[in-house]
């Protein structure tokens, strides 16, 4: 794959079809026989147009932030957004406040699992006071996704698998029809005594969610790991071109508020911001920039994940197109948004 790779998945099966019907027009061939094969072996079910929730720990590393921000702007199938490790309902204040900046009032957001006190929360003086405290009724958000339509939802995963975890225990019957992508885990973590974060914060939910893949509950999900998402050419700076459009004197208000984000970060984490996030919601979409494969994973008792025959079957990203992806995110963020539903151009 070239940093030019532009092919949806819809241009994949349109390619795919074009040759399954070249070969069926030619019985006794080679063609025939890929045909067969192509026929034989379903394409994926397309999951461009379904709605859409996000799981996120926004309002700590701004990866977040900009990864909402771009779904924002570029899925109107967004219809949720929930938040994990929450600390006091701050999280899901400041996705609130984002989204009413970004003209999507039409995005529920509620504030999810507690996982005790945390440091990672960096937006405390970003938020209006005005904002109100969100709800807390996680399973029943979720229901009412699943009852606006009669087929799947994604859940674009970036937080601990806290709140996944309880949607599978309260309510399994909806778990059939969930299409989950999750960031974490890692084969090849950076720290070989510790877990990857949001494997680490809540290990129990974790390992949950996979006893549901391997018991059949949840369809296989797609687990963006750690040691694809942790690079420097993903990492968004002060000196970014990113950056700079966004904290532009004449930037819109939700960019300045994503700026503010990403000051705070720097000043008191880290003077970048990886968009593990932003790369997770991308294969979500269905867009061209991560390569997965299925791998069976099992998980320790600390969170550790490693490949093994017993373990339960995932997809595992292998490799990214970093460059390719963070032109996408740009654009997304600095460009013209996508049309939202009932909205108007």
């Amino acid at each position: 794959m070239g940093d030019d790779r532009t092919e949806t998945a819809e241009d994949l099966r349109r390619h795919i079809e074009a040759m399954a019907m070249l070969g069926e027009a030619v019985p006794g061939s080679g063609l025939a026989a890929m045909a067969e094969e192509f026929r034989g072996n379903p394409w994926p079910e397309d999951l461009r147009h379904v709605p859409i929730i996000i799981d996120t720990d926004i309002g700590g590393d701004a990866d977040d932030a900009l990864a909402v921000a771009a779904a924002a702007r570029c899925a109107p199938e967004l219809q949720l957004v929930l938040t994990g490790d929450e600390s006091d309902g701050q999280r899901a204040r400041f996705a609130r406040h984002l989204l009413d900046l970004m003209n999507r009032p039409d995005v529920v957001t509620v504030a999810g699992a507690s996982l005790g006190s945390t440091p990672y929360v960096v937006v405390e003086e970003l938020v209006p006071e005005s904002v109100p405290a969100q709800g807390t009724d996680v399973v029943g958000a979720v229901r009412a996704v699943l009852d606006s339509t009669d087929g799947p939802v994604r859940w674009v995963g970036m937080a601990p698998l806290s709140n996944l975890a309880r949607v599978l225990a309260e309510a399994p019957e909806l778990a059939a029809r969930l299409r989950v992508t999750q960031m974490g885990g890692a084969l090849r973590y950076r720290n070989p005594d510790s877990a990857e974060h949001n494997i680490r914060l809540d290990v129990p939910s974790a390992r949950q969610v996979l006893d549901a893949v391997a018991r059949g509950l949840l369809p296989t999900p797609e687990f963006v790991a750690s040691e694809v998402t942790f690079t420097p050419r993903i990492e968004v700076t002060a000196d970014s071109p990113l950056y700079a459009w966004l904290s532009a004197p004449d930037a819109p208000p939700w960019a300045a508020l994503l700026a503010a984000h990403l000051d705070a970060w720097f000043s008191r984490f880290y003077p970048g911001s990886m968009q593990h996030d932003a790369l997770t919601l991308s294969a979500a979409l269905e867009l061209p920039f991560v390569d997965s494969d299925h791998a069976r994973i099992v998980m320790d008792d600390i969170g550790r994940t490693t490949a093994s025959e017993t373990g339960a079957l995932l997809r595992w990203s292998g490799t990214a197109e970093y460059e390719a992806f963070m032109g996408w995110l740009t654009k997304t963020l600095t460009g013209a948004p996508f049309p939202v539903h009932g909205q108007g151009k």
